[in-house]
């Protein structure tokens, strides 16, 4: 039996501050490329929510073009494919139901294509040859009506499995599941398997630990590490989850070392899904469940 331990990280503002203060961040050396990007006739570039690349350097601009609608709530989002060298190779998704409000796009190992739509409240999944094969939340209907610009009220509405308010971006793990951060009102991240069965979700609107204003990004590293950029709390949040596969290594999960295990736990947890021992040195705290 598979056991889970959930390991929450908050990096506050000040301690980068003060870091920033004593260590000037190297610059990024670069070449600007005017024009790059070579649009047939007709096709425009609206404002640029997202730029992603694959595995054989292919582009990929999720744009805020292509708007038709009134001009209030107008649909605002296209999918463009460009080779290495900038030339453009196609559209993808031409007049997609979910197309609304372009947010960010991602592209996994697979080459698959991402995309979230921060108006219909969608995520798409393309894979390399541009066909839609998983879908998740749901647009609200053209034809009821209640369809109108989502709320922002206080305290917000409750949450609802499977679906999105604002949704804002997408990542993956090494297995394959996929974190949506489920942006600007629900403020949580989600969680599906690699087949799209939803898991959980964590988190809720606020600004202790264990809460988000505005989860506006989402990205993860090569050890497990799934780091969200908490926008409207000026911080970012690392969960970090490790899958103990034997009953070897769950009587020993993940060693820690002797100082630490002395230290008093300071703060508290404020997560709804596992129960957490804590120890906040500092503006850090980790913590073991099983599940």
């Amino acid at each position: 039996m598979k056991r889970f331990a959930l390991a929450l990280t908050l990096c506050m503002a000040v301690p980068f501050a003060l870091f920033a203060q004593n260590q000037a961040a190297p610059e990024i050396p670069f070449d600007s490329v005017p024009n790059f990007l070579k649009l047939p006739p007709n096709i425009y570039l609206g404002e640029t929510a997202g730029v992603a690349v694959n595995s054989k350097g292919h582009v990929f601009v999720f744009t805020r073009g292509n708007s038709t609608g009134p001009a209030y709530g107008a649909s605002a989002a296209q999918l463009l494919e460009f080779a290495p060298d900038g030339t453009y190779l196609r559209e993808i998704g031409h007049n997609l139901y979910a197309w609304s409000y372009a947010h960010a796009v991602r592209v996994d190992k697979e080459d698959n294509i991402w995309v979230t739509d921060k108006g219909s409240d969608m995520v798409i999944k393309f894979n390399p040859a541009g066909q839609v094969v998983m879908v998740f939340g749901r647009k609200q209907e053209a034809s009821d009506e209640s369809t109108g610009p989502l709320k922002h009220v206080h305290p917000p509405l409750p949450p609802v499995d499977g679906q999105f308010r604002q949704v804002t971006d997408v990542t993956w793990d090494s297995d394959g599941n996929t974190y949506i951060s489920d942006g600007y009102i629900n403020s949580r991240v989600a969680k599906a398997d690699k087949n799209g069965k939803w898991l959980k979700s964590f988190g809720e609107p606020g600004d202790q630990p264990g809460q988000f204003n505005t989860p506006h990004s989402i990205a993860a590293d090569a050890q497990g590490n799934i780091y969200v950029a908490d926008r409207g709390n000026r911080r970012s949040t690392c969960l970090l989850t490790m899958r103990v596969r034997s009953r070897r290594s769950a009587r020993n999960p993940v060693p820690t070392p002797p100082a630490r295990r002395r230290q008093a736990p300071r703060g508290h947890c404020a997560s709804r899904l596992d129960p957490i021992r804590c120890s906040m040195p500092r503006t850090h705290f980790r913590g073991e469940s099983t599940s």
